[in-house]
């Protein structure tokens, strides 16, 4: 189903005119709804031309096609991990005391358009903590915004603004998945660690040069979504779509029955808290908090204890998490494919030893001078990022050959990660794979929203770029670090 807008005009019934941005917005959401397809054509696609160009590097059709079934499930202990982050963060964002923020957070806008860029700045501001977070916290304040028939806020836009966190600012943050990776040498696979070495944070996300790209990120993002939202005539609201955002009525149930009991109390949730907290307090005291946060199963374990304690009852948790689940199903079923991607790119070599990998690398060397690698790294990232949405599962993939030729090239090792993390994030804004969580709370199609995150794709392009090749001359090479 899709929502077309329905024309509108002023008090006298003649058109308003919207700015340049505005209408730009709306013509790109109009294509979307006729010609964007679902998530998993994308990977899909990415399969095809893997094996293709496998194919043409002269690997045997039967080696390429036992290097798609041998690395199907090679990443499902990192899929779990991705699929908790969303969980995770569902759960933080709708227990009881987050939900009483996004109302009071509701409350402050005095027009359509603040309130999409109030959407803007909370969503990227909850991604620095956790993508997950931030496609839900995003999503509920949407939700919350709508319900103010008063605002005139177009839901088409407040839905895309939902999406900045993992459109522009994610990656830059605690749950960038290569800088956590990076970070962790049990983490990585042994060929890649032997290239790359431990990169701790202190190398990637906080490093002054790439906090500075956050910040230019995050105020770009909000003026963009601000300027090219629709004004009042020309909102489409969450009404006119068809969305129902009114609020879900709390569960007032009470224990009927002695086996109900312990479902309805905390007791059991501060038993389980304090196990939970005792690890954490360990964890984080015999290694720096940076180290320990870095770990995805510590973070995940962090925010699934967070999550339990703020919503008190085994049950309301439970019935929290129980809803999160549908929201990684996109995540279950197409990560065993970037794996299997994965292997068809590293595994079938032709009669001369040499893979698809191993060409991409001897590109990016000989077409490459230090100074040029971030630009063209970033270009690649970004391209490979719209047929490969999963910021760990494609570092995966590319570490291997763009790592090896950084260091070859002699680039900083961890500003290549950062490069990889600000380019990566840019086709999010339109491919529909991580949209799906945020959508199925918003009661959306990418078509939708992805009208409104392309325009932020076509300016943040230039500006990332640029950042990402001025700022490569403040930092000087330094060799791998072996644990």
């Amino acid at each position: 189903m899709s929502h077309t807008p329905r024309p509108s005009g002023g008090p006298t019934g003649e058109p308003v005119a919207e700015g340049t941005l505005s209408r730009l917005g709306i013509r790109f959401t109009a294509w979307a709804e006729k010609w964007f397809p679902d998530a998993f054509v994308f990977v899909a696609i990415a399969v095809v031309i893997v094996a293709l160009g496998a194919l043409a590097n002269g690997a045997t059709p039967a080696a390429i096609a036992k290097s798609f079934g041998d690395g199907f499930w090679s990443l499902i202990p990192f899929t779990m991990q991705m699929a908790f982050v969303t969980i995770g963060g569902y759960v933080v964002a709708t227990a009881p005391p987050v939900q009483a923020l996004i109302d009071r957070l509701a409350a402050i806008p005095k027009s359509g358009r603040g309130a999409v860029g109030l959407v803007a700045a909370a969503t990227m501001l909850s991604s620095f903590l956790s993508w997950g977070l931030s496609l839900i916290f995003g999503g509920l304040l949407a939700r919350a915004l709508a319900r103010r028939t008063d605002l005139k806020m177009d839901y088409r836009a407040a839905g895309a603004a939902a999406y900045l966190g993992l459109g522009a600012t994610w990656a830059m943050g605690l749950s960038s998945s290569a800088a956590q990776l990076q970070a962790n040498a049990a983490s990585l696979p042994k060929n890649l660690l032997a290239i790359t070495g431990v990169i701790p944070f202190s190398e990637t996300i906080f490093l002054w040069q790439s906090m500075l790209i956050a910040v230019v990120l995050f105020v770009i993002s909000i003026v963009i979504a601000y300027v090219s939202a629709p004004g009042p005539a020309s909102a489409v609201t969450a009404e006119s779509m068809g969305v129902d955002v009114s609020r879900e009525k709390p569960d007032t149930t009470r224990p009927r029955q002695p086996s109900e009991w312990l479902e309805h109390s905390p007791i059991l949730t501060l038993l389980l808290a304090i196990l939970a907290v005792g690890w954490l307090v360990q964890e984080f005291a015999r290694q720096s908090w940076i180290t320990a946060i870095s770990s995805l199963n510590t973070y995940n374990f962090l925010f699934l204890t967070l999550g339990l304690l703020l919503h008190w009852r085994p049950k309301n948790f439970l019935k929290s998490v129980g809803k999160a689940v549908p929201a990684t199903a996109a995540v279950l079923i197409q990560f065993p494919f970037y794996a299997a991607i994965s292997a068809m790119l590293t595994g079938p070599k032709n009669a001369a030893g040499t893979s698809v990998s191993d060409v991409i690398t001897h590109a990016f060397v000989s077409l490459n001078t230090t100074g040029s690698f971030p630009i063209s790294m970033g270009v690649y990232s970004a391209v490979l990022g719209f047929f490969v949405p999963s910021g760990g599962g494609k570092w995966l993939l590319e570490a291997p050959y763009v790592m090896q030729a950084a260091n070859e090239l002699q680039v900083h090792l961890g500003w290549a990660v950062m490069v990889y993390n600000a380019a990566e994030a840019l086709p999010n804004l339109i491919n529909p794979f991580w949209m799906l969580p945020l959508l199925g709370i918003l009661g959306l199609k990418a078509r939708d929203i992805v009208g409104f995150s392309f325009l932020q794709l076509i300016i943040h392009l230039p500006v990332v770029l640029f950042l990402l090749w001025a700022l490569a001359f403040t930092l000087t090479y330094h060799p791998p670090v072996m644990p």
